[in-house]
């Protein structure tokens, strides 16, 4: 038999990650010789979980929350994209020195333009969080040319550092990039995606509602239960409320493509994920 190449998503909490499952589906249509599980690291102790999982033959990992700053620091190469958020969501454990990438914001774009037909292009776009998701998402959102984001976060200064890294990039994509309060991220903004801890603790909704307008799409990077409180109040004001399963199913291909050279088709495995999911609600 073919021996099985193995691969985990690392994060505290994991046990409900749908990656495994996606992952499984990508391997069944790509034949592939992947197996996917989980790892559960100790919130002191990512680094030395993720090594031990290396050392006894793992080819790569994701990382979800709370150690994509931490992960790119793991790794001796990068890519831009991951060195611009300074975070990094997949690593490749490569011989040579290992890779770190970010993939969080091709999957949300690829997601917005594909899944859901929304143009980002020449839009207002509303960033909601500066953690390791919205770094990750901040730079291709930003390629895709919308006329205006801004970055709304809890404590100003860590959107402003965030906004001043991507000045650059922004700039040079004709986006006019801005920091802003929760408490006034500006209004009637065209997409609003959450990338705040707010879903995954179960908090109050982060921005007040003048943020949406009838017809905006506004999505929570969280999926399943997690997200429904987001979508439910987005719908109440008149907007298209939508979880982040689409960019975790595209972000995951992603990574797939980092590891083993072939992007799998994703629309079958959106919708396979989205009934597993309903079954067991």
């Amino acid at each position: 038999m073919t021996p099985m190449d193995r691969y985990v998503v690392a994060g505290n909490p994991v046990e409900h990650s749908q990656s495994p499952f996606i992952h499984s589906l990508f391997a069944q249509a790509t034949g592939e010789a992947v197996v996917y599980g989980r790892l559960l690291c100790p919130m002191d102790g990512f680094a030395d979980c993720v090594r031990r999982f290396a050392a006894e033959g793992g080819r790569g990992c994701n990382v979800t929350v709370p150690f994509k700053f931490d992960a790119i620091h793991l790794a001796a190469r990068h890519s831009a994209r991951a060195g611009l958020a300074q975070a990094a969501n997949c690593l490749r454990f490569d011989d040579a020195g290992w890779y770190a990438d970010n993939t969080d914001g091709a999957g949300l774009v690829r997601d917005l333009l594909v899944n859901a037909g929304v143009t980002l292009q020449g839009r207002r776009v509303l960033m909601v969080g500066a953690g390791g998701a919205a770094a990750g998402s901040l730079g291709p959102l930003i390629e895709a040319r919308p006329a205006e984001l801004v970055v709304a976060n809890r404590t100003l200064e860590k959107a402003s550092v965030l906004v001043e890294r991507h000045a650059g990039l922004a700039a040079a994509h004709g986006v006019a990039l801005a920091a802003a309060g929760l408490d006034s991220p500006g209004r009637a903004f065209d997409v609003v995606v959450n990338a705040s801890a707010s879903s995954i603790r179960g908090a109050a909704i982060p921005v007040p509602a003048g943020v949406l307008r009838a017809g905006s799409l506004a999505l929570d990077m969280m999926y399943g239960p997690a997200a429904r409180p987001f979508v439910d109040w987005a719908e109440g004001h008149g907007a298209l409320g939508r979880d982040g399963l689409g960019m975790l199913v595209e972000q995951a291909a992603e990574a797939f493509k980092l590891w083993r050279g072939v992007r799998p088709e994703t629309a079958s495995v959106l919708a396979a994920v989205r009934d597993r999911l309903a079954a067991a609600a």
